[in-house]
């Protein structure tokens, strides 16, 4: 996954911003980013605080992790299923 060129604390302070008043064009402007990427941090990051996103992401990246590891699991049970001619 691509890295954001944004720090939690920098979406958070962008939001903040936005609900603070300041213009969701001008806003997206000033930081360089896409319209659609601040609505999409809005879903994502709204209404939290910066510990909660650092979380998050930490939570992310584990969940990413023991996904591969059950994937590994698999492809392991499988080619040893195809070596012992058990089922299938």
């Amino acid at each position: 996954m691509k890295k954001s060129r944004f720090t939690e604390e920098q979406i958070i302070g962008f939001l903040k911003q936005a609900e603070a008043g300041m213009p969701i064009k001008e806003l997206c402007r000033n930081g360089g980013f896409s319209d659609a990427t601040f609505y999409k941090w809005r879903a994502k990051f709204g209404g939290m605080q910066v510990s909660e996103a650092q979380r998050l992401r930490e939570l992310e990246s584990e969940n990413a992790k023991l996904k591969r590891l059950l994937a590994e699991a698999h492809l392991d049970m499988h080619a040893l299923k195809s070596v012992l001619g058990g089922k299938r």
